[in-house]
């Protein structure tokens, strides 16, 4: 395996584009409110509601139809 002078030697390693710094700033400063969440899923459950609803209305329709 050849020696590759540019990789980090040693334990401690140097982030040239600070990717890392900016991570770590990122998840300290947490993100999106963790607060918002819960009352902002209550939307997309209340549709996943109504449309199954819907869907069994339509089906006991059609198998009226079909029946009568």
């Amino acid at each position: 395996m050849a020696h590759n002078p540019h990789a980090p030697q040693g334990p401690e390693s140097h982030d040239p584009a600070g990717s890392t710094q900016m991570f770590r700033a990122f998840v300290d400063e947490g993100g999106p409110a963790r607060g918002a969440q819960p009352a902002a899923s209550a939307g997309p459950r209340i549709g996943l509601i109504v449309g199954v609803i819907a869907a069994v209305a339509i089906v006991a329709a059609v198998a009226w139809l079909a029946l009568a």
